[in-house]
């Protein structure tokens, strides 16, 4: 009867999960005895792939890569099909991370923030570009962080209550690219944030409306602006320019000088004046990815690259912070 009953429980058997893996599809066989006391270690339970290609799957997804690549990628390693539908189901894990980077408090004071946006295409009922909005900040020891993003079809001021609603209550100066109503909206949540038009936007913006043959001299004119040792070097220079083009291109020369945040930049010591007076510092984020399916795999994908780019930068000092910080 010992004997029997010994036999019965070495026998019992769990349904045999089949669990996906760098190596292909495993259908695995896990003994069972009546006590439970055998647990298996192979894949985790109610899992049903390994940490492992979890991992690179996820990896490959934070590079840019669309689920078809990264299940082509795998077949041509490991020469095991993974359908675009199980790679992800792979990335749902990030999920749970997409909510809590949203919902992360925030530090009460950064020394700069940036705000821009850029357009990428997203597939709802048609595929169509839209604006997703990226919010930096620096902090008082010269690390960045990305604070908050939103997607929008339309230009919104959302990002800027967002991280008022999670702590932020002081920020030096704002640098955007002149997004519409984006000023007011900042001053509306932090009345006391100094404010700085992108100048390389502007300059940017100008160079589309000038003829070819002018287009050298008139950027390294703006360039010059920016260039220039104090404010008010930078308004006389601004005085001449005008004057000098406001025969040939009244249009520009007259929104530069209805311009009052043009040098800002000017307030802040000179060591870190580069760093304030554009919004070059988001335009990385602009190039990692230009094909995604829906809302959801670009919200997985722009968090997991967030995050990355958080951890690189969480003890690293942005050029010139330090040594304003010992003046």
């Amino acid at each position: 009867m010992i004997v029997w009953a010994s036999i019965c429980e070495l026998q019992k058997r769990y349904p045999s999960p089949h669990a996906h893996t760098e190596y292909g599809g495993l259908q695995i066989d896990i003994s069972r005895d009546q006590n439970e006391d055998f647990k298996q270690q192979t894949v985790a339970l109610y899992e049903q792939s390994n940490d492992t290609l979890e991992t690179f799957v996820i990896h490959m997804f934070q590079k840019g890569m669309t689920m078809s690549e990264i299940s082509n990628l795998i077949e041509g390693m490991y020469g095991h099909h993974h359908t675009p539908q199980t790679i992800s189901n792979m990335t749902q894990t990030v999920t749970e991370a997409v909510d809590a980077f949203r919902q992360h408090s925030l530090s009460e004071r950064y020394v700069y923030v940036y705000l821009d946006a850029t357009f990428l295409p997203v597939k709802r009922e048609t595929v169509s570009k839209e604006a997703v909005y990226i919010v930096v900040g620096i902090g008082e020891d010269g690390s960045k962080e990305v604070l908050a993003y939103t997607i929008a079809p339309t230009e919104s001021s959302y990002v800027c209550e967002d991280i008022q609603a999670r702590g932020v209550a002081e920020a030096l100066p704002f640098i955007s690219d002149g997004l519409t109503g984006i000023k007011d909206s900042i001053h509306s949540v932090l009345s006391k944030a100094k404010y700085q038009s992108c100048f390389i936007h502007i300059a940017r913006n100008i160079a589309h409306k000038i003829r070819v043959s002018d287009l050298k001299v008139i950027c390294e004119d703006l360039k010059c602006l920016y260039r220039t040792m104090d404010k008010a070097e930078a308004e006389q220079g601004l005085d001449a320019f005008t004057e000098k083009e406001r025969m040939s291109y009244a249009k520009f020369t007259q929104s530069l000088k209805a311009n009052p945040d043009l040098f800002t930049f000017h307030d802040f010591p000179q060591i870190i004046r580069r760093s304030i007076f554009s919004t070059n510092l988001i335009e990385s984020f602009s190039k990692s990815k230009e094909q995604f399916l829906n809302e959801a795999s670009l919200n997985r994908f722009l968090v997991t690259l967030f995050e990355a780019y958080n951890q690189w930068f969480a003890t690293r000092c942005h050029i010139g912070f330090d040594q304003a910080v010992k003046n």
